[in-house]
């Protein structure tokens, strides 16, 4: 394989084709789910209609116009490099961002490699105990960034395909209303777009997690739960009530003190999470709820949101 070449073709830049290469080297793959099966899965997994509509459309079979041999390599080895970290729990991109205009191939490429790990890390979930209804509410955290990248109009994907290799290597769990991200000393905590933030159901999904993670990996070791979110920015407790559920979640945590996050924008994440649009002027994004108008006014008053850690103890 010329690499040059590959990258050329793929219109990325050589070092993403030579870092795939060396991380997935000749690691094996692992196939797709055959083509007759995939639309349940597919389902299973909470893939909205329309987008199942497109990867079934750009399903990579052996005649299909849309897979050229540089698209092929790198989805085979895309695989190769998340199932060779399964187990871990740390960032990993499967790839580079691809032009996703040329068609469904290139668009849903990091799609199908999910697909081919999901009986990989299944696999891995069992050989842990873990049920299998834990196993699929995780996994169909594909079904819900597809449909926030329809929503963002393509503006979502590329920063999901690299959240979603936590789930199809095992380090990341949905118990109840939160996500429970493995490693280190702390659970990392994530909240996904499932609706209110309610104490009790918080409550109820922290409880989980202190049975799970002792019982499913017994040789780590925990002492706290921790999360990164702009949700702990203090400065949002200007402009919501006390009682609110994302002030009361706050309240949970003991924050570290303020660093500027590098590579990460705090204000473009709270525009991410909060409206699903980053390119819609302040003035025409909607006011409907308290947590909105606060954004907005946040922002058009010249000031930042903050991305903060905190901790508490499990």
């Amino acid at each position: 394989m010329d690499q040059d070449e590959t990258a050329a073709r793929l219109g990325v830049p050589v070092e993403e084709v030579e870092r795939v290469h060396r991380l997935a080297g000749d690691r094996p793959s692992a196939p797709l789910p055959a083509r007759a099966d995939a639309p349940a899965i597919l389902d299973r997994l909470g893939v909205p209609p329309d987008d199942a509509a497109e990867i079934m459309a750009g399903w990579p079979d052996l005649d299909s116009p849309f897979w050229t041999p540089e698209l092929r390599w790198l989805l085979d080895r895309s695989i190769a490099l998340v199932r060779a970290d399964l187990g871990g729990h740390g960032w990993l991109s499967p790839g580079p961002a691809l032009p996703r205009e040329r068609g469904p191939a290139w668009r849903h490429l990091y799609v199908y490699a999910y697909l081919a790990m999901v009986d990989v890390v299944t696999a891995y979930h069992r050989d842990h105990g873990i049920a299998e209804a834990v196993s699929w509410a995780t996994l169909a955290d594909l079904g819900r960034n597809l449909a926030i990248d329809r929503r963002m109009r393509g503006e979502g994907w590329p920063v999901m395909q690299s959240w979603l290799t936590l789930h199809a290597r095992g380090g990341i769990y949905e118990l109840g209303r939160l996500q429970h991200h493995r490693g280190g000393t702390a659970i990392d905590l994530h909240i996904p777009d499932a609706g209110p933030l309610r104490p009790e159901a918080v409550e109820a999904s922290l409880d989980e997690a202190r049975a799970f993670f002792p019982r499913h990996f017994p040789d780590e070791r925990y002492t706290a739960f921790a999360c990164g979110s702009w949700l702990l920015d203090p400065q949002l407790r200007e402009y919501l009530p006390g009682d609110s559920n994302i002030v009361r979640f706050q309240r949970r945590f003991e924050l570290e003190p303020y660093e500027e996050p590098e590579g990460l924008d705090a204000d473009v994440e709270v525009l991410r999470f909060v409206f699903r649009t980053l390119t819609t002027p302040l003035d025409r994004l909607p006011r409907r709820t308290v947590l909105q108008r606060a954004v907005v006014d946040h922002l058009r008053a010249g000031r930042h949101w903050q991305w903060r850690r905190g901790r508490f103890p499990i």
